[in-house]
């Protein structure tokens, strides 16, 4: 194999498309969409291994136009909490432009309210730049994915960091 064959790259799985499974590599802003057996012919290929699986578990709610989506972020086999996770879709409209103001609005609205209260943890507002990924402006599954994707890296680099801080 070249030495540039891409060795670190994330696996997603949505609710929403149980049949697919898509791959992110980062490193080449790559999103692969597959059937959901990829997963199991790689393992047995030898050519995947998961390190880290994170389980994201929780409710759906729908007001109006809005779609709420939060969840737990755990560890699979593990109730250990590792963050929590709050995705918003606005259904009308799915050009990712267009949605950026009344999202922003949105989120703004989100950390006045969670700023008067003393939670632990930050907030944080996660969007890629899905131009890097070839992905168009209209919203798709490979970008829910990718979304994800950058939510989960962010989550084990902070666990890795706190981690290497108590060692």
């Amino acid at each position: 194999m070249p030495n540039d064959f891409p060795r670190d790259f994330l696996g997603i799985s949505l609710a929403e498309q149980p049949s697919k499974y898509y791959f992110i590599i980062k490193m080449y802003r790559i999103v692969l969409e597959a059937d959901v057996s990829i997963q199991m012919i790689m393992e047995k290929l030898q050519s995947y291994r998961s390190r880290v699986a994170l389980y994201f578990e929780g409710s759906q709610y729908q007001l109006g136009d809005f779609r709420l989506r939060v969840g737990k972020v755990v560890l699979t086999h593990s109730e250990n909490l590792r963050g929590i996770v709050m995705e918003v879709e606005y259904l009308p409209i799915s050009s990712m432009e267009k949605a950026r103001k009344v999202m922003g609005e949105f989120l703004e609205i989100c950390r006045e309210a969670l700023s008067k209260r003393s939670l632990p943890g930050q907030f944080m507002y996660v969007e890629p730049n899905f131009g890097e990924f070839g992905l168009s402006d209209n919203y798709s599954p490979q970008h829910t994915a990718v979304q994800y994707a950058f939510v989960m890296a962010h989550m084990i680099a902070t666990v890795q960091a706190v981690q290497s801080v108590r060692n």
